[in-house]
């Protein structure tokens, strides 16, 4: 899971370097074509192509559109804001995921997770500087949104890990990211830079590798073991920031940063003895 966090926070740097290049759909897209014939090495070396078409389709399309959002917005993002604080805001996803988990899965949530979503809510307003012009920002507002789509693509997850593989699940959102990201993206199509290839192939193998050690954390560990890890995030945001962009984040960021990831982590906790008191 720290190899997995690393590499995605990699993965977003070089999604940041293209952002002021190309459009936010293009950055997508090249995100999932870079990772994709990856994918398919993964694939054609575990269980063949088979495995692809016994899938169910309808909810593999509907993950493929919310992947679009979800990494379009967040290139929009990573444009406006620096990487450290696009993480603070995306650290919301795990508590999103718990509330919809209620309307769309069936799932009892008492009123100490509910708590924990409040808190880290409020958290999240804090990072968004509600006295100033921050609760208009658009990266700001971008992030929510990506983080909206991760939390549903999430749920999508669970749903389609009950009958579906973790190659097909991987291949097909690559795949229809790919594709539908390139339609959204060709009319304001924009050539690609000699220069960027290094960074282009960085985004493909970052990604793919970090893809394959997420799913290698969660099939092997319990969530509620591997998932606090994903906030070192915030760590790898902060050293790149300053590494890169000579960016430092300010007190009340931090301040924000820290009431969401506590409550993340409390609330991971609360699941986990709900689990545990399920099946002893």
């Amino acid at each position: 899971m720290l190899c997995a966090v690393a590499l995605f926070s990699l993965m977003d740097a070089c999604m940041k370097a293209l952002s002021p290049h190309y459009p936010p759909m293009q950055v997508a897209t090249l995100r999932g074509l870079t990772s994709l014939p990856l994918a398919c090495a993964w694939v054609l070396l575990d269980g063949g192509p088979r495995q692809l078409l016994r899938v169910r389709w309808p909810l593999h399309l509907l993950r493929g559109a919310l992947s679009v959002l979800m990494l379009a917005a967040f290139a929009f993002a990573l444009r406006q804001l620096p990487m450290a604080e696009a993480y603070s805001l995306f650290f919301v996803a795990p508590l999103l995921i718990t509330a919809l988990a209620v309307p769309i899965l069936g799932e009892r949530v008492g009123w100490r997770r509910w708590s924990a979503i409040g808190v880290g809510l409020a958290g999240t307003v804090i990072v968004l500087r509600p006295s100033t012009n921050g609760l208009l920002s658009l990266g700001g507002v971008a992030v929510l949104t990506s983080a909206t789509a991760y939390a549903l693509s999430s749920i999508l997850v669970r749903v389609l890990g009950r009958s579906d593989s973790t190659q097909s699940m991987v291949f097909w959102m690559l795949a229809m990211l790919s594709a539908f990201a390139f339609a959204l993206a060709w009319p304001q199509w924009e050539p690609l830079q000699a220069g960027h290839w290094p960074i282009l192939l960085a985004l493909g193998v970052t990604g793919a590798l970090g893809q394959y050690a997420i799913t290698e954390a969660f099939r092997h560990t319990p969530a509620a073991v591997v998932a606090p890890l994903e906030y070192t995030a915030l760590a790898w945001g902060l050293g790149l920031d300053w590494l890169l962009w000579q960016t430092r984040p300010d007190r009340t960021m931090l301040l924000g940063a820290g009431v969401i990831i506590l409550a993340g982590l409390y609330l991971l906790r609360r699941e986990r003895v709900h689990a545990e008191a399920e099946h002893p």
